[in-house]
C-alpha cells in the first residue's frame, strides 16, 4: 500500500430495512465507496457471498433479528470485513455484546450526522487497509525485521508530518497564533493538558500536534470520546476488562490507558462524564495505574492525558457537577480554541487548503462566492466550513464553484437586523412562509451558538426531539 499512489474505493455494505434511510445512508458516502445495500440480513449474506465486501455498516433492530447477530455470523465468514452497528438505541448490554462476540469496531447512534458518518467509515477504510498491511509485514517479518522496522519508522514519520502545528492553517495575524505557540511550548513537558472551545474548532487536531512535539511522540496516540457512551461501557473501554467480569464479556479486553502507555491518550468531551465516573478516573491519574473490571491486580501505565470541551468547566465546578480535584488534574494548562467568528481572516486560507487536496485540482470559488464564505458566522467553526466547501465540490459540474452551491443560510448574508429586536420586512421576497422560516432559522442558530453546537440541549431548549432538531436545521440548512 503505496501512500503515493491513488488507492481504489472500498466496498461498504448499508443494511437496513427502512428504505428511506438506507438511501440517505447511500447517497452521505456513495462519493466516497463503492456502495452496496441490502434491506434484510438474508440478502446481505447473499450479497457478500457474491461481492468483495470491506465494510459493512448494520442497523441494530430489524425484522427477524439483530445487527449483532448477524455481524456475529459476518466475523465469522469473513473475518478481515470491519464491522460496525447504527443504532437509536444504547443499550449497554447490547453494545458490550456486539463488540466482544461480534467483533464490532464501532457502534453509531441515530440520529446521525453526515460528517461524523463519513469520518468514521473512513476510519474503518483505513482500520481495513492497516489490518491488510500489518497481514503483508507479518509475513515479510519472518524473512526480513529490518525492512519492517523500516516501514515502522517510514508510517511514525507520516504521522508526525500530518500532525504538526503548521497543519492548523492560520494567517499572519490569526490569534490562533498565540494558542499554538504556547501549546508547541507546553508539549516538550510532561503536563495534562486541558483544551476548551467550541464544536468544530479543531481540539483533537491540537491535541495530536501536542503529542507529536513531545517525548511521546514514537508512543501511541489514542483517542476516547467520553460523551459517546455510558459510564459502564467507557470504564470497560478505558480501564479494560477480563473474561466474564459481566454479562456479555466473553473476551478479556486491554483498556485505551494500556494502549497508550508511553504515549497520550485524548479525552474528548470530559465534561460529559458522571461524577461517579470521574472519582475513577481521578484515582487512574493520580496513582498511575488502573484495574481492569474484573481484575484483582492493578496495572501501572505511563500516560499523558490530554483532555477537551466544550463546555464551561470552571461553572461546572461551581455548581459540583464536575469534580474540583480532577478538573486540577486535567487543567495543567488550559488552551482555548478560539472559533471560526474570531479568527475571520483564517477562513480564506482554510478554503484555499480544503480545494487544494481536493480529489480535482483547480476548482476555485467565484468572488461572490468566497464573499459569501468569508463573511458567514459559521456556528459550527471549521467542521461546519469544511462540511460546506465539499457540498460545492459535490454539487459543482464544472471547475468554478458559484455561489448558488452553497447552503441557503450561507447565500443569506448577515444584515443588522439579524441582532435588532425588530424583524426586517422581506423586501425581496415579500412571503410571510420566508419571514417565518429567517426567524426561526435565527432563533434557532441563536440556541446553537449559546450551548456550542450541543444538539441535545438545543432540542430540550427549543421543546423538540432530536429527530424533531435535526429536520428542522436540514430544512432551513442549518445542519
Amino acid at each position: 500500500m503505496s501512500p503515493s499512489l491513488p488507492l481504489s474505493p472500498l466496498s461498504v455494505l448499508l443494511v437496513d430495512d427502512e428504505p428511506r434511510s438506507l438511501e440517505t445512508l447511500r447517497r452521505t458516502i456513495d462519493e466516497h465507496f463503492n456502495v452496496f445495500t441490502a434491506d434484510s440480513a438474508q440478502t446481505a449474506h447473499a450479497l457478500m457471498e457474491s461481492e468483495p465486501i470491506q465494510i459493512v455498516l448494520s442497523d441494530q433492530r430489524m425484522p427477524g433479528t439483530t445487527g449483532v447477530d448477524f455481524l456475529r455470523q459476518v466475523r465469522a465468514q469473513w473475518p478481515d470485513t470491519v464491522r460496525l452497528i447504527l443504532s437509536g438505541y444504547t443499550e449497554a448490554e447490547d453494545i458490550i455484546t456486539g463488540i466482544n462476540e461480534a467483533g464490532i469496531w464501532q457502534y453509531l447512534l441515530k440520529p446521525w450526522h453526515p460528517d461524523q458518518l463519513l469520518l468514521t467509515l473512513q476510519g474503518a477504510g483505513q482500520l481495513w487497509r492497516l489490518q491488510q498491511e500489518n497481514q503483508r509485514l507479518t509475513l515479510e517479518l519472518r524473512t526480513s525485521p529490518e525492512q519492517l522496522a523500516l516501514r515502522v519508522t517510514q508510517l511514525r514519520n507520516q504521522a508526525k508530518a500530518k500532525a504538526g502545528f503548521d497543519k492548523m492553517v492560520r494567517a499572519v495575524d490569526s490569534p490562533l497564533n498565540e494558542v499554538c505557540r504556547l501549546a508547541q511550548k507546553v508539549a516538550r513537558h510532561d503536563l495534562s493538558v486541558l483544551i476548551t472551545g467550541e464544536s468544530g474548532t479543531g481540539k483533537e487536531l491540537l491535541a495530536r500536534a501536542i503529542h507529536y512535539a513531545s517525548e511521546r511522540a514514537d508512543g501511541a496516540f489514542v483517542v476516547e470520546n467520553c460523551a459517546a457512551m455510558p459510564d459502564n461501557l467507557l470504564e470497560s473501554e478505558l480501564f479494560g476488562h477480563k473474561r466474564g467480569a459481566f454479562t456479555g464479556a466473553t473476551e478479556a479486553h486491554i483498556g485505551l490507558f494500556q494502549q497508550a502507555d508511553g504515549g497520550t491518550l485524548f479525552l474528548d468531551e470530559i465534561g460529559e462524564t458522571s461524577p461517579a465516573f470521574q472519582v475513577k478516573l481521578l484515582r487512574a491519574l493520580q496513582e498511575g495505574v488502573i484495574r481492569p473490571l474484573g481484575d484483582t491486580r492493578s496495572v501501572a501505565v505511563n500516560v499523558r492525558v490530554i483532555a477537551a470541551t466544550n463546555r464551561k468547566l470552571e461553572a461546572d465546578v461551581a455548581s459540583g457537577r464536575f469534580r474540583e480535584d480532577l478538573y486540577y488534574r486535567l487543567a495543567g494548562i488550559t488552551l482555548y480554541l478560539p472559533s471560526l467568528h474570531e479568527r475571520a481572516q483564517d477562513i480564506a486560507l482554510i478554503i484555499a487548503e480544503v480545494l487544494k487536496n481536493a480529489p480535482l485540482i483547480g476548482r476555485k470559488f467565484t468572488p461572490e462566492a468566497l464573499k459569501l464564505l468569508c463573511q458567514h458566522s459559521w456556528p459550527g467553526n471549521v467542521r461546519e466550513l469544511q462540511n460546506e466547501i465539499r457540498r460545492a465540490l459535490a454539487l459543482a459540474d464544472g471547475m468554478e464553484l458559484g455561489a448558488e452551491l452553497l447552503s441557503p443560510r450561507v447565500r443569506q448574508l448577515p444584515t443588522p437586523a439579524e441582532t435588532a429586536p425588530d424583524l426586517p420586512q422581506d423586501e425581496e421576497e415579500g412571503l410571510l412562509k420566508h419571514q417565518l422560516e429567517r426567524v426561526e432559522a435565527r432563533i434557532i442558530r441563536a440556541v446553537m451558538h449559546r450551548h456550542q453546537g450541543n444538539k441535545s440541549r438545543v432540542a430540550e431548549e427549543l421543546g423538540l426531539t432530536r429527530v424533531g432538531l435535526r429536520m428542522k436545521l436540514a430544512r432551513l440548512g442549518l445542519g
